[in-house]
């Protein structure tokens, strides 16, 4: 009996790919000696083998991984945010949650500063031989804030040069003013906002951020019926603010969760990362999908181009459009070997091959399954550590 090949690749994708790493946590109490031994109480989560509290981190390859600090939302607290750190720290971040200016007086220029030096810190612990997270401190890093700690993630990302990229949720204008802050920030960005969101509506909030950007690439991301607190899981004090005016969400907690994750995900991975499937994944879902609205400004891997990682790495693939096979030649192997893998345009993995014993300019023809559907699709080339993607038509 055949097996469906895209229901195998939901199934592989769902069920294995999707979650690599289990998840460990500590608390942390990070000290700014610049503000006077300023005390900043941290949530840590990061990729183990194993989920538990204060575990070695994960073994798999010793990998450094992008490090994400998290602002919260206005009298919230971290562990609204469990949706969030249960889907990233899964795919290979760590997540720091600095849980300070969590009253009702909080002064955002501080959050900022804590939200940028949490960062800072992570980076000198991953220099440390006495720390958890000794040489497992990747150099990319990006921060993230939702509501207060979106707009103080903007005044994070103007003040730290550390800073590296920038995804806000909900964010909402601060004091100091995230909008003024943003006409200084030229990073990698991705702003969602709530198409029903009442309580930072989006015309005085976040498009007047996004506006103001000098990103060279910014996304902007409207969930269309979705709301300020849904951003996070069910947080009293939140919704009982949002009861208060309208329009009310039209969309579950669950559907709006699910949309950030088809977004939020694939563009860590490829801004943190480098990941070009992920990149093309954003690129393509982003333009057909009715669930949001958007403005964007650049692709970041487009489906529609050639991507060479590597400059001085060469691969040709034709005949393209194909039918039943294809041809793969490149002009370069390490130990004759070469990993073909192929991708649905939602990024799922649904065919991957070696090959070896391989010569320079060999030509080496790939045969797919009968049943393989037409399509487009990006087919991943892999050698010496180096790799190419390309985009492919099956006729």
């Amino acid at each position: 009996m055949k097996i469906n090949l895209f229901l195998l690749c939901a199934l592989l994708c769902n069920n294995v790919l999707a979650q690599p790493f289990q998840i460990g946590h500590t608390t942390m109490t990070l000290i700014d000696a610049s503000r006077n031994n300023r005390n900043i109480p941290t949530e840590i989560y990061y990729p183990t083998d194993i989920a538990g509290d204060n575990i070695p981190m994960t073994m798999a390859n010793n990998d450094q991984f992008p490090v994400i600090s998290f602002g919260h939302g206005f009298v919230m607290t971290w562990d609204a945010y469990q949706n969030i750190w249960e889907a990233v720290v899964a795919e290979g971040f760590i997540m720091a949650f600095p849980k300070t200016e969590a009253g009702i007086a909080p002064s955002h220029f501080e959050f900022g500063k804590d939200i940028a030096f949490v960062i800072s810190e992570l980076n000198a612990l991953g220099q440390n031989n006495a720390s958890l997270f000794y040489n497992r401190i990747d150099s990319m890093n990006c921060v993230i804030g939702h509501s207060m700690g979106g707009g103080s993630a903007f005044l994070a990302a103007q003040m730290s040069p550390v800073v590296k990229a920038l995804a806000t949720l909900a964010p909402a204008e601060t004091t100091p003013s995230a909008i003024q802050a943003a006409a200084s920030v030229n990073l990698p960005s991705l702003i969602f906002a709530g198409g029903n969101d009442c309580v930072t509506p989006p015309a005085g909030h976040q498009i007047p951020m996004y506006d103001a950007l000098t990103s060279d690439c910014k996304t902007y991301i409207s969930i269309q019926g979705g709301s300020h607190c849904q951003m996070a899981n069910n947080n009293a004090l939140c919704s009982f603010g949002e009861l208060t005016c309208s329009p009310q969400p039209t969309i579950s907690r669950e559907e709006q969760h699910a949309v950030i994750n088809r977004y939020l995900l694939p563009w860590l991975k490829y801004e943190l990362k480098g990941d070009c499937i992920a990149g093309a994944q954003f690129d393509s879902l982003i333009v057909f999908d009715d669930s949001i609205a958007f403005q964007k400004s650049c692709s970041l891997c487009s489906a529609s181009h050639n991507n060479e990682i590597n400059s001085n790495f060469q691969v040709d693939v034709f005949p393209n459009p194909f039918n039943d096979y294809l041809f793969i030649q490149c002009d370069t192997f390490t130990k004759g070997m070469l990993t073909v893998d192929l991708y649905a345009m939602d990024g799922c993995r649904i065919f991957s091959k070696s090959f070896s014993n391989l010569k320079v300019y060999d030509k080496l023809k790939l045969s797919l399954p009968e049943d393989f559907p037409e399509g487009i699709y990006l087919l991943k080339v892999t050698t010496a550590g180096r790799n190419v993607s390309r985009k492919i038509i099956k006729q």
